[in-house]
């Protein structure tokens, strides 16, 4: 195995997302269908001797369409988090340097952090020839994020529980999309607070998300999300700009997760392609298409082309 290796973290999209009341402990159980999707963070590896420090950094890729300040703390950092994870699991220090590339803005829904923490521990997995199974990675990802789980395989899941239960379903189906990105941070926490206050009953609606999930093919109205109300509560800014949006594309527009991404399904390619530019042009929003994908592989050899 080569010392340096590449490795991609797709964004997640909640094609739909239902909630129940809390529990006991504050949690929410959730039932959501859940897809990857081709916009990436990149992450460059690379194994260091033994005895050596490991050395993380987080910077916005060239391409990054919406930035905000990169200012956690890095015990908070999750992909630290991912790597001392797997240290405790095989007993034994794996120094590393590591630079993410991020290009998932940071609370947008999109799950960035939590798809950057799984491409982690599946990239250190092959960096330095664990062998560990993906479902003890699950294990593992679990005790980083409710989104984390899902994220170390990627691809369309059924997800339930408060995140850990996971039905894989395979390669997801071709969906073609156009992601907006407001200029607004919707905190999880907050959003689910409003949501309890707001909600009457809430019941976790499995059947429906299960319908959804089902189809071999997804329409514009198709997808709902039962956190859309409160992060426009949160942040009323959200909804002039899916009125804009709508006005524009003629589409329902959808929030991704907890916001504040947003976020139109297209017929095709071509389609998303040419809203995204039309949109870009018309809007003080950035827009981007994107596809369904399955979680990429780590490449070897890849160099880490900036200095930390």
């Amino acid at each position: 195995m080569s010392a340096v290796l590449f490795m991609q973290a797709p964004a997640k999209l909640n094609l739909a997302l239902s909630v129940g009341a809390p529990r006991a402990d504050g949690m929410h159980p959730i039932s959501s269908w859940m897809v990857t999707v081709d916009l990436f963070d990149d992450l460059h590896l690379e194994r260091l001797p033994e005895g050596n420090f490991s050395l993380f950094a987080t910077v916005w890729h060239r391409d990054a369409l919406r930035r905000r300040d990169i200012d956690w703390s890095i015990s908070k950092d999750l992909v630290n988090r991912a790597h001392d994870q797997l240290e405790a699991f095989v007993g034994r220090e794996l120094p590393v340097k590591v630079r993410v590339e991020k290009r998932i803005p940071i609370g947008g829904g999109l799950g960035g952090g939590s798809s950057d923490a799984a491409a982690m521990l599946r990239a250190m997995n092959a960096l330095f020839e664990l062998q560990i199974r993906d479902e003890d990675l699950r294990g593992l990802a679990a005790n980083i994020g409710s989104d984390v789980p899902f994220l170390v395989s990627g691809g369309s899941a059924l997800v339930g529980g408060t995140g850990g239960d996971i039905q894989r379903l395979g390669d997801p189906p071709e969906v073609h999309a156009v992601l907006f990105f407001p200029d607004v941070a919707c905190p999880t926490a907050d959003v689910y607070r409003q949501f309890d206050r707001c909600a009457k009953a809430p019941i976790v609606r499995t059947d429906a998300v299960k319908s959804l999930a089902s189809r071999t093919a997804i329409g514009p109205t198709d997808p709902f999300n039962d956190l859309a109300g409160p992060a426009q509560d949160i942040a009323p800014s959200i909804a002039d700009d899916m009125e804009e949006i709508g006005l524009i594309s003629e589409l329902p527009v959808h929030v991704c997760g907890s916001g504040s991404s947003l976020f139109v399904v297209c017929s095709d390619e071509m389609h998303a392609q040419a809203l995204a530019s039309h949109c870009a042009a018309k809007l003080a929003l950035p827009a981007v298409a994107v596809r369904t994908c399955v979680n990429p592989a780590p490449c070897s050899g890849a160099s880490m082309h900036r200095p930390l």
